[in-house]
């Protein structure tokens, strides 16, 4: 199940955009548009962890996966060294929903039909949407069960979900990332197949008893697994359940 809890930190000081623009994935210009999706990475171009950027006044807002928190925000200090650079914890909550935006809101930059999210003093209780199964029908990876610390954002799909801009300047794991986008073919990816049945997160799935891949988010005969493209073909399982491709 795709967790909802959130931590919201607010960065502040004259060195905030350029200490973020050589850290983070994607381009800080792109601010202007409203919010941006990013992800920290290792040296080796590793998922560390990714989250929403939004621009509030002269700071600038983080929006992180809460179990992620704690780390992102030790990580992000220590890169901080003398940069005049402030991160805080707030008490501001999430708010998201589909259709039209509130004026306080900001469409996901992700896909079109994942809707607006907001930042507010109170939490949100009337939030009803079923966002895993969207999250499993648009392919959105999430933080803990499709995205890990053995992750490498292209093959989640982030270029697709406007998470990287290759045409910014040096960020931590941009050369590994870069050598992946313009030198290789991938061989291993995000996808969505059919599943009869369940199986618990991280499932290997099999055929002809050799893996091809790994169970993630499932719901309603839907599921998203990290498949290796040569290998996966139709009558895959997983543990006791049936995985096959839609269509």
């Amino acid at each position: 199940m795709t967790s909802s809890a959130r931590s919201i930190f607010r960065f502040s000081g004259s060195d905030t955009d350029s200490f973020l623009q050589g850290l983070v994935t994607n381009d800080m210009d792109h601010l202007k548009d409203g919010l941006l999706y990013a992800a920290l990475l290792t040296p080796q171009g590793k998922y560390i962890a990714d989250f929403f950027l939004k621009r509030d006044g002269d700071t600038i807002l983080l929006d992180a996966d809460a179990a992620q928190a704690p780390s992102l925000q030790q990580r992000l200090t220590m890169y901080k060294l003398r940069a005049d650079v402030t991160i805080e914890a707030t008490s501001l909550h999430l708010h998201r929903g589909l259709g039209e935006a509130p004026n306080d809101a900001a469409e996901d930059p992700r896909h079109p039909d994942l809707g607006w999210r907001a930042y507010r003093d109170s939490a949100q209780e009337d939030d009803t949407t079923d966002w895993p199964a969207l999250y499993v029908a648009l392919q959105i990876p999430s933080a803990g069960v499709e995205l890990d610390e053995n992750s490498f954002i292209l093959e989640m799909g982030f270029e697709r979900l406007n998470g990287v801009d290759f045409r910014k300047g040096c960020y931590v794991g941009q050369e590994v990332t870069a050598r992946m986008k313009h030198k290789t073919e991938l061989r291993k990816g995000l996808a969505q197949v059919n599943i009869i049945g369940s199986a618990p997160v991280g499932t290997a799935i099999l055929r002809d008893g050799r893996e091809v891949g790994r169970l993630l988010t499932q719901t309603d005969g839907k599921a998203l697994a990290y498949l290796r493209f040569d290998r996966a073909r139709e009558d895959m399982t997983a543990g006791d359940a049936k995985i096959s491709f839609p269509g």
